[in-house]
C-alpha cells in the first residue's frame, strides 16, 4: 500500500508573516506557546506544511487572510535609531517612525544604530529577502567618514576581498573622496553587506568610521529627502528588478502575470503554402 500524499505548501510560520499576522520568529513562539491552532487543532510545530491559512486560529479567533498589494517604500533612516520592529533596551526603533495605517512593514536589510541614510521598507517578506539577498546583484553604495591618513593602494586591494577575524568579506569598491587632515571621506561599493561590514573592514585597515551614510541601493536612491521621510517608490521601477519574485510567488502586484481566461481556443485559419523548390538547405 502506498503512502499517503505528502502535504504541499509553505511553513506556517512563513505564512503568518507573509500575512501580516507576525514575523516567522513571533510565529514561531506563538506556536510554542500554543496560541495557533488548525481547524481546531492546536499546533505543536513551526515546520507545519500548508497551502494557505484557510482554517488557522490565533488564540481561538479565525484568521481572514487579506493581503495587499506588495509595496516599496525609501526612507531616511536618522542615526540613533535601531533597525528592529522590538528592542529589549527600550531604545528608539525605525519603525517607530514610519506612519500608521500601511500594516505590517518589513525592513530591506538593517542599517545599524549609528548608521544613517536609504533604508528600503516593505509590506511583504518574501519581497525583503529577495532584495537582500546577494544573488540578486543589487549594489549598495555609500559615503563614509573615516579617521586617520587613508592609503589609496590599501582601498584598492579590498576588491580582491577581505578576511577579517576569520570573517570573509566580498570585494568592496572603496575610493578615495577627499582627505581633511587626520580625517576622510570615502565612496564605498558592495553587494554582499554583511552585519557591521563596512566598520569592521575600516576598523581592521585602522581607518574607524566615525560617520556612514547609506545613499543608494540598487537604482533607488537617497536623493535629497530629508531624516525620518518615507516615500512610496513606483511598480514600476522595482517591478521590473523584482521579476523573478513576482512570477514565483505571484505577488499581488500590478505587474504580476495575468492569467489566461479560460474557454476553448479559436483554430487559427491554415496559411496558403507558397510553393518552394525542394533544394536543400
Amino acid at each position: 500500500m502506498k503512502g499517503a500524499t505528502p502535504i504541499k505548501g509553505e511553513r506556517i510560520a512563513k505564512l503568518l508573516a507573509r500575512a501580516g499576522i507576525a514575523s516567522r520568529r513571533e510565529a514561531e513562539r506563538m506556536i510554542e506557546a500554543g496560541r495557533i491552532a488548525f481547524k481546531g487543532k492546536v499546533l505543536t510545530t513551526a515546520a507545519t506544511l500548508l497551502p494557505d491559512l484557510d482554517g488557522v486560529s490565533v488564540d481561538g479567533e479565525a484568521i481572514i487572510e487579506h493581503r495587499p498589494t506588495t509595496q516599496l517604500w525609501r526612507f531616511h533612516k536618522p542615526k540613533g535609531v535601531i533597525t528592529t520592529h522590538n528592542d529589549p533596551q527600550g531604545r528608539k526603533t525605525v519603525f517607530d517612525l514610519l506612519p500608521s495605517g500601511h500594516g505590517r512593514l518589513i525592513s530591506v536589510g538593517r542599517l545599524d544604530l549609528n548608521s544613517e541614510g536609504l533604508l528600503l521598507i516593505t509590506n511583504d517578506g518574501a519581497l525583503a529577502r529577495f532584495l537582500e539577498h546577494p544573488s540578486t546583484g543589487l549594489t549598495r553604495r555609500y559615503r563614509v567618514r573615516v579617521h586617520g591618513r587613508v592609503n589609496e593602494e590599501k582601498l584598492k586591494n579590498l576588491q580582491n576581498g577581505i578576511t577579517v577575524e576569520g570573517i570573509r568579506y566580498g570585494a568592496i569598491d572603496a575610493k578615495l573622496e577627499r582627505q581633511q587632515g587626520t580625517n576622510a571621506w570615502l565612496e564605498v561599493a558592495l553587494e554582499e553587506g554583511k552585519n557591521r561590514e563596512i566598520r569592521k573592514v575600516f576598523a581592521a585597515l585602522e581607518l574607524p568610521v566615525t560617520r556612514l551614510i547609506r545613499v543608494s541601493y540598487g537604482p533607488f536612491n537617497l536623493g535629497s529627502m530629508k531624516r525620518g521621510d518615507m516615500q512610496s517608490i513606483r511598480t514600476a521601477d522595482w517591478g521590473k528588478i523584482a521579476r523573478p519574485i513576482i512570477d514565483s510567488l505571484k505577488l499581488d502586484s500590478p505587474l504580476a502575470p495575468k492569467r489566461k481566461k479560460k474557454g476553448w481556443a479559436k483554430a487559427k485559419p491554415t496559411p496558403k503554402r507558397k510553393p518552394t523548390s525542394r533544394r536543400g538547405d
